[in-house]
């Protein structure tokens, strides 16, 4: 690539950067994955329904376009594992960095997962579960990974979409946000939808100290799916676009992909 890395923000100091990654994901999970026990919470904890699922995949959908609004020009706002990898895989981001951005994220998802009983209480975890992904019933590893894998993929991809500078300008956060919401309602029947590493492992770590039953067996599917689907999304819609264009364009900064000119 001839620009700087699209959601690197050399006017933001990178602690700030990775600030906003542990905030913007730790507020992810307390919205999103806290919506999980607060339903069942509501409900008097008796089964999901469609129309409960599709509450919780609102949530998710709202909060990530809110942050993506409100960090994009800080940090990119990756606050997702393997976005920030399929960004370094395809020279869009710095590998250099790609450690410190992966700890930062689980380190917020970890810390919004307390948050989650911190404003619910103690039910929300070892009774409620602490909305800990895991498979659903009759799912076995190969279809945990492949639904990991879509899930996944469909997220990266827009993303991919969005900060090409031969996009919309302003509609990054609404795109991000419908993807999430489309991709929960499907996958979530399967795997949860984590379709994040971040959001898998720190509730995961949340509710093991918090004296739960955490299925780490599962772990690893999770994390085959979500890391293979988000280079596979990098690579295909790198491929397209040098395809469609016989000149490669610069991708906008998140900055610009977020704001209307």
């Amino acid at each position: 690539m001839t620009s700087p890395p699209t959601t690197h923000m050399d006017e933001s100091s990178y602690p700030r950067r990775l600030l906003a990654e542990v905030l913007g994901t730790g507020i992810l999970v307390f919205i999103g994955v806290g919506s999980v026990p607060a339903t069942l919470l509501v409900n008097g904890k008796s089964p999901f329904t469609m129309a409960d699922l599709g509450v919780i995949s609102f949530a998710f959908a709202l909060v990530v376009i809110a942050l993506v609004y409100a960090l994009g020009h800080i940090s990119g706002c990756h606050i997702n594992p393997a976005v920030t990898v399929a960004l370094a895989a395809t020279r869009k981001f710095p590998w250099r960095e790609v450690p410190a951005y992966i700890g930062a994220q689980v380190l917020g998802a970890t810390l919004g997962a307390f948050a989650i009983v911190g404003v619910l209480g103690s039910v929300a975890g070892k009774e409620l579960g602490l909305g800990v992904a895991s498979f659903g019933a009759g799912v076995g590893y190969p279809q945990a990974v492949l639904a990991e894998f879509i899930g996944t993929f469909l997220l990266v991809f827009v993303v991919f979409g969005v900060i090409d500078r031969r996009a919309p300008a302003g509609w990054a956060g609404l795109a991000i946000g419908f993807v999430v919401f489309a991709a929960i309602i499907v996958v979530a029947p399967a795997t949860s939808a984590s379709i994040n590493p971040a959001r898998t492992t720190g509730p995961m770590l949340a509710l093991q100290a918090l004296g739960g039953n955490v299925a780490w067996s599962q772990i690893w599917a999770y994390y085959l799916g979500e890391f293979l689907g988000g280079l596979a999304a990098g690579a295909t819609y790198v491929a397209l676009a040098s395809a469609r264009a016989p000149e490669v364009v610069p991708e906008r900064p998140i900055k610009e992909a977020v704001t209307q000119h």
